[in-house]
């Protein structure tokens, strides 16, 4: 909350694949209280949870709200197989509040009440790019650390094209600028090079 602003343009560490999953409430009927409080309230009890034991593999998340009535969390993951391990874990709370929430649906009990969802992206390398600018560590990069833009290339199109490893595993570290034939940080017109598409 009050982390201090990294100065200049950074990026997000992260390598491999990525494991984005929105998940939220939306309450449908205000004076429901009693059924959407409880909801709201497993919300965090699951976040607790998670940040208490990292080795379940929720690397970052952010609460956001999309209006009075929808809350949701941008959340994270290591793998896409330790999402599903948690999912199923019986000894986690999300289980027992599934449990709950699925008892409460086949009775009638929560339908209009209060709305749930959750939309999950597993997104390959050379599918995301993230750039900060006086920005602490947020979202992205929040989630597994970041790094001076320029390690990744200025421009949008050098970060995509940035691979952290080939087919056989090797190591493999692609220069900025290689795939649009522009060197790092090469302007053309008034706007920053970091910000072009």
């Amino acid at each position: 909350m009050f982390a201090k602003p990294t100065p200049g343009y950074t990026t997000a560490a992260v390598t491999g694949d990525t494991v984005v999953l929105l998940i939220g409430m939306r309450i449908n009927r205000f004076w429901a209280v009693h059924h959407w409080i409880p909801v709201m309230a497993a919300m965090f009890r699951m976040l607790h949870d998670l940040a208490k034991e990292p080795e379940r593999g929720l690397r970052g998340r952010i609460l956001l709200t999309a209006s009075p009535r929808t809350y949701y969390v941008v959340q994270y993951w290591e793998s896409k197989e330790r999402l599903y391990d948690y999912a199923a874990a019986p000894d986690a709370f999300h289980h027992k509040a599934w449990g709950i929430a699925n008892r409460k649906i086949r009775a009638g009990k929560v339908r209009q009440y209060v709305g749930l969802w959750h939309e999950t992206y597993i997104v390959p390398e050379g599918s995301y790019e993230a750039i900060y600018f006086d920005m602490p560590p947020f979202g992205l990069a929040g989630a597994h650390g970041s790094l001076p833009v320029e390690r990744r290339g200025r421009r949008a199109a050098d970060r995509l094209a940035y691979r952290s490893r080939t087919e056989g595993g090797e190591q493999q570290v692609e220069e900025p600028g290689a795939g649009s034939g522009k060197q790092p940080g090469e302007a053309s017109g008034a706007e920053p090079a970091a910000w072009r598409r």
